[in-house]
């Protein structure tokens, strides 16, 4: 078994900070999407704890659903390739999609995922991230909400991590040496 790294990260986004922003995502996806069938998608396993907390703050129903997808393995950066590791159980046609998704980096993830969606036949597709690393795009994509900007630096906690550590640390850190 792997040793788990020893050090907490250094915070970089406070647990507060996050909680006070999804609340504000919460309220403004209320609003764009009043009155209208709302799917939203969670990109497992990272976005899991974001989309937990940011359902819960928009006040409308919604379906809920999650694909699970890689483009890191055990790299800190991604690869390019994205491989898609689960298919989606509910029926997309004549609802708005909203994909939430942890981090919007290269944009890879997020592309591979408009184009599996839009199959689907959804009235639209937008993205929400809790993360926007513009300086590391690659994808010619977007977020359509987004929590916070970031500089380039390899971040963890929040559903974040690190060979599968540092997902439960409440607040978003930049790894130590």
């Amino acid at each position: 078994m792997e040793t788990p790294p020893a050090l907490l990260p250094k915070e970089l986004i406070s647990a507060t900070a996050i909680a006070a922003r999804i609340r504000e995502l919460g309220a403004e996806i209320s609003r764009d999407y009043a009155g209208k069938p709302l799917t939203v998608i969670a990109i497992a396993n990272g976005a899991i704890i974001f989309t937990a907390d940011l359902i819960r703050a928009i006040d409308l129903p919604l379906q809920l659903d999650s694909i699970m997808l890689a483009s890191y393995g055990t790299q800190t950066a991604s690869s390019g390739e994205v491989v898609s590791r689960s298919k989606l159980k509910l029926e997309l046609s004549g609802r708005h999609v909203l994909v939430v998704d942890e981090i919007l980096d290269s944009g890879h993830t997020l592309m591979k995922v408009f184009e599996l969606l839009k199959q689907e036949k959804p009235i639209d597709v937008k993205f929400c991230v809790l993360l926007n690393k513009q300086e590391r795009r690659r994808a010619d994509i977007r977020a359509d909400y987004v929590g916070f900007e970031i500089p380039d630096h390899f971040v963890v906690g929040y559903g974040l991590d690190y060979h599968e550590y540092c997902r439960n640390v409440p607040y978003v850190g930049v790894m130590q040496e």
